[in-house]
């Protein structure tokens, strides 16, 4: 997989969820806009929003965890395959476990989605001075708004505790967050 057009084929193959291009597009001109260094992925996946990020500028530098071996060792190529070993660090275990004692301009979750406020919780102290937290996957396919699009248990269960995780947001003393309808909805969380 020489290129992001492969990946995306890749994945589409074996059912990898990757970013929509439009939600991808967005987080890459805000990491432009904001001049923003250093980058922590919450779920790597096959690496393919971790790859535009470090694509975004020369000197963007993203570190990323994932849970599922196969994944890791799939992003771990990708990587190599377009040369950002020097400035994508993949790592493979639990983010909920895993410890990080740097600081990072952008923490972007796109893992477990029942683990949205855990992982948001955790993280938040990883934040730089005018770091932001972007979220992902916050419409689940227009099941947020609306439930009655799923008639499926499990589905219905998780799409609760994206609503619940979306609550959590808006009610935050301690962030002000600001959502986008792009791609699958995203939101942009920043210390007050």
């Amino acid at each position: 997989m020489e290129d992001l057009g492969n990946i995306q084929e890749y994945a589409k193959k074996h059912s990898v969820p990757i970013m929509r291009d439009e939600s991808c597009q967005f987080i890459c001109d805000y990491i432009k806009s904001h001049n923003l260094k250093k980058v922590l992925e919450i779920g790597t996946a096959i690496g393919f929003s971790s790859i535009n990020f470090a694509l975004a500028a020369d000197d963007v530098y993203v570190t990323t965890i994932e849970l599922d071996i196969d994944r890791h060792i799939t992003a771990k190529q990708n990587i190599h395959n377009m040369n950002l070993d020097d400035r994508i660090t993949p790592i493979y275990g639990d983010a909920l476990v895993h410890e990080f004692n740097e600081k990072f301009d952008l923490i972007f979750i796109d893992a477990a989605k029942a683990q949205y406020i855990r992982f948001f919780e955790k993280f938040k102290n990883n934040l730089s001075e005018q770091g932001v937290i972007v979220s992902d996957n916050l419409s689940f396919h227009g099941m947020v708004e609306d439930l009655s699009l799923t008639h499926n248990y499990s589905t219905k269960k998780l799409v609760k505790k994206i609503q619940k995780y979306v609550e959590f947001l808006k009610e935050n003393k301690e962030f002000n967050t600001e959502f986008f309808p792009y791609g699958d909805g995203i939101s942009v969380s920043k210390k007050i």
